[in-house]
Formats: structure tokens, C-alpha cells, sequence
């Protein structure tokens, strides 16, 4: 199967004559929410599958999933157990289902998702005014 091509460029290192073109993201941050139900107690989870599906309710990422999303992520969840379990079959379908939820930066920069946290956020504001200021010149009259 061929690969999907190069990973999309953020706004930042786009190399263009349009420097203003900015490219539309979806911002999520850290929330402590925990979204998506817990898995099926009728099943016998494997304990990184457990773990996993945990990662993925504390997700900021999992601000933008549907109903549908979770729907699909608990099938992927099913196949994540049963690979930890030793069906290794299953490795390269996880791999694509997680990539369509943005798991790895990669993905996150093809899905258009940043994943920021306040606090930088609120730093990178303020060094760059300070950056700003010490460019500033006083005009005398």
C-alpha cells in the first residue's frame, strides 16, 4: 500500500510567497476531563489495552471525538487487546485506526490538530512582546 505523501507543513516553516496564508488548526489543551465511556465490563481486557484506553479518555484530542469516533475507537480497542494477547495480526489496522485519531505527531500535523498547553501558550505570548520591545527605537523630537 502506498504511502499518504509528505506531512503537511505548519504555518510556521511553509516556504511561500504568501507568509500571511496561515493554515486553519484545531487547538486542544489539557482539560483533566475524562470523556468516552469505560470499556465493557464483559470482556477480559489486556492490561495495556486498559492502560491505552485510558490514555485515550484523558486525551485532549478526545475533545473533538463523536459518538461514532467512540464507537470505532472501542472495535480498535478490541483488536489492541487481543494483539497484546498475541494475535500480532492486527498490528498494522491499529496502527492506521489510531493514526485517523491523530496518536502521533505526525498525525496530529495531517489532522490539523495542535495539542497546546496554557501555560507555554501564555509564555510564548509574552517572550515574544519582549521580543518586540527590544526592537522598539525612541524618536526624539
Amino acid at each position: 500500500m502506498p504511502g499518504r505523501g509528505p506531512v503537511p507543513k505548519t504555518s510556521l516553516t511553509r516556504d511561500t510567497d504568501n507568509k500571511r496564508r496561515e493554515v486553519q488548526t484545531t487547538k486542544v489543551s489539557h482539560d483533566g476531563v475524562l470523556r468516552g465511556d469505560v470499556l465493557p465490563k464483559d470482556l477480559d481486557w489486556h492490561p495495556r489495552t486498559k492502560a491505552w484506553w485510558l490514555n485515550w479518555r484523558k486525551s485532549p484530542i478526545a475533545q473533538t471525538f463523536t459518538d461514532n469516533d467512540w464507537d470505532f475507537l472501542l472495535d480498535t480497542a478490541l483488536l489492541h487487546s487481543e494483539m497484546w494477547n498475541g494475535e500480532v495480526r492486527h498490528a498494522a489496522e491499529i496502527r492506521q485506526r489510531v493514526s485517523s485519531f491523530g496518536a502521533t505527531p505526525e498525525a496530529r500535523l495531517r489532522l490539523r490538530i495542535r495539542v497546546t498547553d496554557e501555560a507555554t501558550e501564555i509564555a510564548h505570548t509574552v517572550s515574544m512582546d519582549a521580543e518586540r520591545r527590544k526592537r522598539l527605537k525612541a524618536i526624539s523630537e
